[in-house]
Formats: structure tokens, sequence, C-alpha cells
């Protein structure tokens, strides 16, 4: 059969106009609610009216409306992924592969910024909210109660933030933070402090959960200092109170703070790491530029991104089930930490 592309009359500069579902439906000889499920509803179409709708739709090169699809479906085949600071480097490999999963399954991605701010998430996931088909929240910094909340009328994955009833995706936050201690305590430092982050950083508490833990259990003495702000703006303010410390080495909450921190260290007139030592978290894109190199604690982001969209499209509705996902972590020693020496 010769399927003819619909037409309108034509004029100086005329188009056709695009196939509707109606001009599908006639070509095929089929009523225009087959040529909808075949698209939207598949399992309730013979498989050989399908095929032949599909290729009727290819020949006049028919587009599903996907507003149109949506309204019918209750589906958007569109995911939200939120994050705390979208200049922030550590995110670059989360969203690759966050996209990169989702264009393969064939849902868009939706990117949201709340800019470090628990009332700018609130209002980035309400706005977005019925637009989306599942959520995903990276690094969140809303109450548990507010997570659950949203969990129970929309499917939901955290990334690098746990909370009792939503599903998470982590990387490791106990065995990493461990390692660093270990570290610095196998180059002689006995003193070391830890530059907190936001106070609402669920990750940051955990860091420094295991950070004191396993400092006392090999007997360095552990200090938290801050909050600062997770970027390098927030270094100079986070060196020069480590510098009223004894610490021999610090560990900052993300590279960000790392990196700042170790450039006022230099201006202040110490060396990094003959003077002090410095360590941070995500081994973002740069670490290894500054100067000297950083030592950091990585894990695959990119992972963690693609988990988290695999987990929603493969499992689109609510479920009571919340499953954890832990990735591993590693130190990557640079040259950033050193021998400890004592501070005059």
């Amino acid at each position: 059969m010769t399927v003819r592309e619909p037409t309108e009359p034509t004029g100086v500069g005329s188009r056709p106009r695009p196939a509707t579902l109606t001009d599908v439906a006639r070509a095929a000889g089929v009523a225009p609610s087959t040529v909808s499920r075949a698209f939207t509803k598949p399992g309730r179409v013979n498989a050989g009216t399908r095929e032949h709708v599909l290729r009727v739709a290819a020949e006049l090169g028919y587009r599903p409306n996907p507003v149109a699809r949506a309204l019918e479906s209750g589906r958007t085949s569109t995911l939200g992924l939120v994050v705390s600071d979208i200049t922030n480097p550590h995110f670059f490999a989360l969203v690759r592969g966050a996209e990169r999963q989702a264009s393969t399954a064939g849902f868009t991605l939706l990117l949201g910024d709340t800019q470090q701010s628990p009332q700018t998430e609130r209002t980035v996931v309400d706005r977005i909210h019925a637009s989306v088909d599942g959520l995903i929240l990276a690094a969140s910094r809303l109450p548990p109660a507010e997570l659950r909340a949203y969990a129970a009328t929309k499917p939901l994955v955290l990334i690098n933030r746990q909370t009792e009833d939503v599903t998470s995706v982590v990387t490791d936050h106990v065995d990493g933070p461990r390692q660093i201690v270990e570290h610095l305590h196998s180059l002689g430092h006995r003193a070391l402090v830890f530059l907190s982050g936001p106070r609402e950083s669920w990750s940051g508490a955990q860091r420094w959960a295991v950070i004191r833990d396993a400092a006392k259990s090999l007997g360095i003495a552990a200090t938290r200092l801050g909050p600062f702000p997770p970027s390098m703006a927030g270094g100079p303010a986070a060196a020069d109170a480590a510098i009223g410390t004894a610490a021999t080495a610090v560990i900052a909450h993300n590279d960000l703070l790392a990196i700042g921190a170790l450039r006022r260290f230099g201006d202040r007139g110490l060396t990094v790491p003959g003077d002090i030592s410095v360590v941070g978290f995500d081994d973002i894109f740069g670490a290894d530029f500054c100067a000297p190199p950083l030592t950091t604690l990585t894990g695959p982001l990119d992972e963690a991104g693609r988990k988290a969209v695999e987990i929603l499209v493969t499992q689109p509705e609510i479920t009571v089930r919340a499953p954890r996902f832990s990735l591993p972590s590693h130190l990557k020693i640079r040259e950033s930490t050193g021998p400890a020496r004592p501070r005059a």
C-alpha cells in the first residue's frame, strides 16, 4: 500500500502540515483509538496490527504528541534530578550518568539546582513534582519527614542521602572516611581537624562520625570546625581556623573547600604537605591540577546517577520497599598529604 503524505492547500512558501493521529488511522484503516493504543499501550493491541500502524505512521512522518500521550497515560517519560549546587564539579559525573541512562530508556531528564538551600529545594521539587514520573534528589537538605512525604506521592530515589522508607544510592560513607584517617595515622599524624560543611548535610554528619570514631581508636585527637560554605570561597576562613589549632592535618567537607584552604595555607606561609596535610572528598575535576595535587576520597558518581535512573525506570510505581544501594569508594593519594611534622 502506498501512503500519501497529508497536505494542506499549497501556496508560496507553504509546507505540508504534520501528520495527525487521525491521518494515520485513516491511512491504516483502523480506529484512532487503535493508533493511540499502539503507541501508549502496545500490550493491548494485536502485534500484527501494531506493526502495521507503526509502519504507516513512519511513512507519514507521524510523531506522537508528548503532551497528549501524558494526558492519556498519566506518564510524561520525564524524570527530575535535583542537585544541591549545580556549579560544584562533584555533580558533573552524576548528571552525565543519569542523563545517559535516561536517554537510553527513552526518558527526558529535568535538572534543578537548590543552591544549598532547603527552602529552594522544596520550591524546586514542588514546581516539577506533577510534571515528572519520578524524582532523584542528590545531597538533599530536606528533613526526613518531608522526604518520606514526597516518596509517598511520587517514586523517589535519594543520592548520597539516606532516610527511613526512601530508596537511596550512596557511595560508601563508612570505609572511605576510615581510609583517610588510617592514611594520616600511617604518616605519623596525631592531631587532625575536620572542616565541616552545611549543618543540613547528611553526608557531612556521617563523615564526621566515622572520622571521630576512627581517630579515637587510633589515638588521634580529632576536632570538628565550622560549618563553612562548601566552596573555595569558604576555604580561607576554614584554613585560618585550622591554623589556630595544633593539628598537622585537615580533612575538608569536600574538594572545593579543601582547595580553598590549601591556597590559604600558602598565603599564610605554610607549606602543604610539609607543614600541614590536606585531604578532601569527591575527587572533582581539577583536584589533581591544584598545587599540590589533592589527596581525596573518590567514588563512582556516574554509576550512582545511572543506578538512580535505572531504579525509577524499572520500578515506576510507588513501593513500600525502600532498598539501599551502596557503591564503593577509595582514597586517591596525591601530593597534598605527607609525613607529620610538629607545628611551631
